[in-house]
């Protein structure tokens, strides 16, 4: 019950954040908090107890299989390995931050605000554990209409434009998605005579090339959306400049995290022979995010659009890592979908705090607040150290990975993956130059971080440190599952050796 729980208790706080905002608005932010800590703590126990039995052996740690609809061979299945738990860990964590994080600037219907802010992460969580691919479909679909509220409502100026735009977008990749799903089941039922949308079962199952390439196309096109992949990335600006801080760290530390996941956990493994083929131009558009979206980072003034662009740039080198499909670049790839979510996540939440302060996130505006904050200007220059790729912090340990998988498949892609560093350097750099140092802007004082966001800031630190300094753990974890991922995507493994 512990994966149904996982699922439930985001849930069911939500809706009592709900009901408590009828009493006050401290009650429904309390309540809310107490939700996010107590899936923390669930998530943490699995970690303890099924990533040091099962998962060593290579399997699934936990299940849950119940029939659902069993005239369609649907069920309500859920399943943990490796690789999905350390993301609903990080989904747990960032939970918590986002109702930390709003703990003041969100004043108006608070108790609707964190029920959308839980039922994402009952989504998310769902997507990350669901085994039926209808199940996952729905969960996909979850996810969708709590972030769409969260930037009609709680978003800035241009946010209906942000929020139409997001919400065409990811219901235009769910659909992709839905045909994937049904063209998938139809074909292993013709082949087979089995009537199922069990994942477990559907892998490894014998698919003419015919039918696996256009039904991959249409699982890398909804997950392309979700990464972002140029050049179907560009709701995703929009929506982070817009959003409230915690739909931004909601979206850039797990909605693009899930992207990532379904291309590592059904996009390559279900067609591998079609992931041969695909699998240069896919690298192809990795490398291109990368730099891509580093460039147009340069060019930003609005500091929050400056980390929304990074972030097409860092999951370029998730999408580069996956289709380079070995050992170390796979690795690679999670440990940076795990990093990318801390980092940038932590990111979201700073900026989130100087405008509070200073009503603008103009780079222009911005300027000398290190002298003015020095404990925040701190905890930047750590985030930044991390987004850049510092040795010691958790993002170099997944580029590293990634750069050197991708050099024993293509050495020019990994040279110019690598050249997207340089410029990573040159934004983060600029960043803490614009900000922090140079002229003072204002001569006003303004409050440094308070206890509250002190905890959020270490929090997250210490995950970047954690995971930098001592990776291996992470790396144990989701090893049985990358085994077996490359032992069903044969095609694909034996292509790169």
């Amino acid at each position: 019950m512990m994966l149904l729980c996982l699922i439930i208790v985001p849930l069911a706080g939500g809706l009592a954040a709900l009901a408590a905002a009828r009493w006050s608005d401290r009650a429904a932010r309390a309540t809310a908090l107490a939700a996010t800590v107590a899936q923390l703590a669930l998530a943490c126990v699995v970690w303890a107890v099924g990533g040091g039995l099962t998962l060593g052996a290579g399997g699934a740690a936990m299940n849950v299989d119940w029939t659902w609809i069993p005239g369609l061979g649907i069920r309500f299945a859920l399943f943990v390995d490796g690789l999905s738990l350390l993301l609903v860990l990080l989904t747990a964590l960032l939970g918590v931050q986002c109702v930390l994080a709003s703990w003041r600037s969100i004043q108006e219907r608070v108790g609707f605000f964190h029920f959308n802010i839980l039922a994402a992460l009952a989504g998310v969580t769902g997507v990350f554990l669901a085994r039926d691919l209808f199940l996952f479909y729905v969960f996909w679909e979850m996810m969708l209409i709590p972030l769409y509220f969260l930037i009609r409502i709680w978003g800035h100026q241009r946010r209906l434009y942000a929020s139409l735009k997001f919400f065409i977008f990811t219901q235009a990749g769910g659909l992709f998605l839905l045909l994937g799903i049904l063209g998938l089941h139809f074909v292993h039922a013709a082949n087979t005579g089995e009537s199922t949308f069990d994942y477990l079962r559907l892998l490894g199952g014998h698919m003419p090339l015919q039918w696996a390439m256009p039904l991959m196309i249409a699982f890398l096109i909804s997950f392309a959306v979700k990464l972002p992949v140029v050049p179907v990335h560009t709701w995703l600006p929009d929506a982070h400049t817009e959003a409230p801080t915690a739909g931004s760290v909601q979206l850039a530390g797990l909605v693009l995290k899930a992207g990532g996941y379904g291309m590592l956990r059904m996009a390559v493994p279900l067609f591998p022979a079609a992931a041969v083929q695909v699998a240069p131009v896919a690298m192809a558009l990795g490398v291109v995010g990368i730099i891509y979206g580093a460039l147009l980072a340069l060019g930003q003034r609005d500091l929050k659009r400056l980390v929304a662009y990074s972030s097409i740039s860092h999951m370029g080198f998730v999408m580069l890592g996956i289709f380079a499909w070995n050992d170390l670049a796979i690795h690679g790839a999670i440990i940076i979908m795990l990093a990318h979510g801390l980092t940038t996540g932590a990111m979201f939440i700073l900026v989130g705090l100087l405008d509070e302060r200073l009503h603008t996130r103009d780079l222009g505006k911005l300027g000398g607040l290190w002298a003015l904050m020095p404990r925040m200007g701190g905890a930047a220059m750590v985030l930044v150290m991390g987004s850049l790729g510092l040795p010691g912090l958790a993002g170099f340990v997944g580029e590293l990975l990634v750069l050197l998988g991708t050099f024993k498949v293509s050495v020019p892609l990994a040279a110019a993956g690598a050249a997207g560093l340089v410029l990573s350097v040159i934004y983060s750099l600029r960043i803490m130059q614009e900000t922090f140092h140079g002229p003072r802007v204002t001569e006003s004082k303004l409050p440094d971080l308070t206890p509250r966001e002190w905890v959020i800031m270490a929090t997250l630190i210490a995950g970047i440190l954690w995971m930098g300094l001592w990776p291996q753990r992470f790396l144990d974890t989701s090893q049985p599952a990358v085994k077996k991922l490359q032992e069903s995507a044969v095609a694909l493994t034996e292509a790169r050796r």
